[in-house]
């Protein structure tokens, strides 16, 4: 699959697309400094922008099969919207030309996803440090949904640099569930897995070990 990647720089995106390349994808991905990325392969198209830029969105999103976003900035308690407004660009984008696969990758306490990290998460650290940070992704995500793609929703657990395991849950429906940890290199899988599989397509679902 021709398969983009909006946030490759470092974790969950660089993941996706170091496994994406050693499973044969061809893979693009589009940064705001491209010399953060030291890979180099015959099958990696690396594209200088933003997410916030719609010129440089369309150009990379161009000839894409699917395209997962996994952007993400410093913990602030200051309001943002890069989640939202960026993804809107994408979406917009994806629709202009025809590519329909979006996984986008939000995180433990975003929509139905909130109570369930945990108390120390949930009460203390959520609440003073992501606050706002998650009311956009809230917001991210209703966009996604009401997008008329063929989308899922990505949320991971608490991120490790852990191996690929394989042994990850995926989880629809949280009744009684309190996160644990996943890795990123699982995260990674996963999406590369649901991009050609499709079998969460519509969900929001939780991953954690």
């Amino acid at each position: 699959m021709k398969i983009l990647v909006i946030g490759a720089s470092r974790g969950i995106g660089l993941e996706t697309l170091k496994l994406g390349l050693a499973m044969g994808h061809e893979m693009s991905a589009l940064v705001r400094n491209p010399e953060n990325i030291s890979l180099e392969d015959e099958h990696l198209s690396i594209v200088r922008g933003d997410i916030l830029d719609r010129e440089s969105v369309d150009k990379a999103v161009r000839g894409q099969d699917a395209v997962c976003i996994s952007v993400g900035i410093k913990p602030t308690r200051k309001p943002t919207s890069v989640f939202s407004e960026g993804t809107k660009n994408v979406v917009d984008s994806m629709r202009a030309q025809s590519c329909k696969v979006l996984l986008c990758v939000t995180g433990i306490g975003a929509g139905e996803s909130r109570g369930h990290g945990g108390f120390m998460y949930d009460k203390i650290f959520n609440p003073l440090f992501l606050k706002t940070i998650y009311e956009d992704k809230d917001r991210q995500e209703m966009i996604v949904r009401q997008s008329g793609l063929d989308w899922t929703i990505v949320r991971p657990g608490f991120l490790t640099n852990g191996p690929k395991t394989g042994k990850y849950r995926v989880l629809k429906d949280l009744s009684g569930v309190k996160s644990g940890k996943v890795s990123r290199a699982d995260v990674a899988e996963f999406i590369l897995k649901e991009s050609s599989e499709r079998k969460y397509a519509g969900h929001a679902i939780l991953l954690t070990y």
